[in-house]
């Protein structure tokens, strides 16, 4: 008899020590890797080693994202133990003086101030009515608002946390000692995808005086606005467009945020599925509310081409439009190669802004632009601004319905333009003039040869002297 009651006072005693809440912080953490994607997502894997029991199991795994998706979550063992989750609960309602005076509706709370005259310290109690854009309390002959001096409180509500956690139940067998309960520290890791952490690539490219080259390189700029901090990650990211399903975010309140350059390091960069993965060579740790740049890139003397380019429109060719604005100015273009060198790896979408160096030796910003995702030995093409000392002017010198078409419209029409292309600077320049055609055309008549690129483009390129001018002209019949 006496072995029985003892048996199932430590059965009980063990369901007790089973339903207690253990705390996981990330001291206990044994590794940590973060992979962020373009469109504001990642993937955090956080391994620990944390004391378990045998059976059942409450954990409060602190430190996690504030924009975690929970459904999304997985806890695992790393060494090979069964284990077996049961419930999980994100408890991102942080702990505040009005959440808990929230959570503390219906109950009473101890009021603590100072008498007027005497200044000696009174208290009664009151139950808290309602703390909605206020506090209404009731004490025991009245009704007040506001807070009529300190609020003192039994305790904290369970359901508050001081900073975001997943509890967890789960069920896991450990062996049982020779005395004692049945304790061991687990490998596990939790892994899961949250919101609140983003990153870009930016270039910085230096345009060579001879502009026939530019060194360049490239950063990667991280953003944690996550409400956590990753120590001493394993950094990787992911360049490329992930399918989603409309995913929904909470939006982090915009907070000051620090910003920190790590030192260059290596930057491995490989094929995953249909994307590319690029891992940092070394571990670094992101702040909450912090941007941070680090070195993706860095390339000397690539080979550039510079282009002047005038582009037109397809309307142009089926009515009557006489001058087409005067003083028109060229695109400036600047396009490399991406290969050879520390060039030819895929470059992740992101700003290449370019300087020129002044006589006095002094970099000068001359523009910037958006590339997207660029593979390997494809081709990088910017537009810098517009030319100053390149115009030219652009007008319909002629103009008729050759064959009627249906009710007066369409029909085949002809019709003749005139570009006269003036060149200020003291060097030549050859300008690229491009005309979208319409679907159904010919060039009938034209003073330089043109380029048929695809079905319905023109490409001239003329040359222009220097402080001189160059008159292209072309007659098209269309139908419409």
């Amino acid at each position: 008899m006496k072995r029985t009651l003892l048996a199932l006072a430590l059965l009980a005693a063990a369901g007790v020590q089973a339903n207690e809440e253990r705390i996981s912080s990330a001291t206990e953490q044994t590794a940590l890797a973060v992979t962020i994607y373009n469109g504001d997502l990642a993937l955090v894997k956080d391994a620990r080693r944390v004391r378990v029991n045998n059976g059942d199991n409450r954990l409060a795994w602190r430190d996690v994202s504030a924009r975690m998706q929970p459904e999304t979550a997985l806890l695992r063992a790393l060494d090979g133990r069964k284990l077996q989750l049961l419930e999980q609960n994100f408890d991102f309602d942080l702990l505040t003086p009005q959440k808990l005076l929230e959570k503390s509706v219906g109950e009473n709370v101890r009021v603590i101030r100072n008498q007027p005259i005497t200044g000696v310290e009174i208290s009664e109690f009151a139950t808290v009515l309602a703390a909605n854009d206020g506090v209404v309390l009731r004490f025991t002959d009245r009704v007040e608002t506001g807070v009529p001096g300190r609020l003192a409180f039994s305790g904290v509500p369970a359901s508050l946390r001081d900073r975001p956690t997943l509890s967890m139940l789960f069920r896991t067998e450990v062996p049982a000692p020779a005395y004692g309960p049945a304790s061991a520290e687990h490998a596990m890791e939790l892994t899961y995808l949250t919101g609140g952490l983003t990153w870009k690539a930016d270039y910085v490219a230096e345009l060579s005086a001879k502009e026939d080259s530019v060194d360049l390189s490239g950063w990667v700029t991280l953003t944690n606005t996550s409400g956590t901090a990753y120590p001493n990650a394993r950094l990787q990211l992911v360049a490329g467009e992930v399918n989603r399903v409309q995913p929904e975010f909470t939006a982090a309140p915009l907070m000051q945020r620090a910003m920190a350059v790590a030192d260059a390091v290596p930057v491995q960069q490989e094929s995953l599925f249909e994307y590319h993965l690029y891992t940092l060579d070394r571990l670094t740790t992101l702040q909450d509310h912090q941007t941070k740049q680090v070195a993706l890139l860095s390339a000397q003397n690539v080979g550039v081409t510079k282009e002047f380019r005038l582009v037109g429109a397809n309307w142009y060719y089926g009515g009557q439009h006489g001058d087409l604005g005067q003083k028109l100015k060229p695109g400036v273009f600047m396009e490399f190669a991406n290969q050879g060198g520390a060039l030819g790896v895929p470059l992740p979408k992101g700003v290449v802004r370019v300087y020129k160096k002044d006589s006095a030796g002094r970099a000068q910003f001359i523009g910037e632009d958006r590339i997207e995702h660029t593979a390997k030995g494809e081709i990088v093409r910017l537009k810098l601004g517009e030319a100053f000392d390149i115009t030219a002017d652009k007008k319909q010198t002629e103009f008729q319905r050759v064959a009627p078409g249906y009710g007066g419209r369409g029909g085949v029409i002809e019709t003749a333009y005139q570009l006269e292309i003036r060149n200020a600077k003291s060097d030549p320049a050859t300008v690229t003039v491009v005309e979208p055609m319409p679907q159904d055309w010919q060039m009938v008549a034209e003073s330089l040869p043109h380029r048929k690129t695809n079905a319905t483009t023109a490409v001239w390129q003329v040359p222009v002297p220097a402080q001189g001018a160059t008159v292209l002209t072309w007659r098209v019949r269309a139908r419409y």
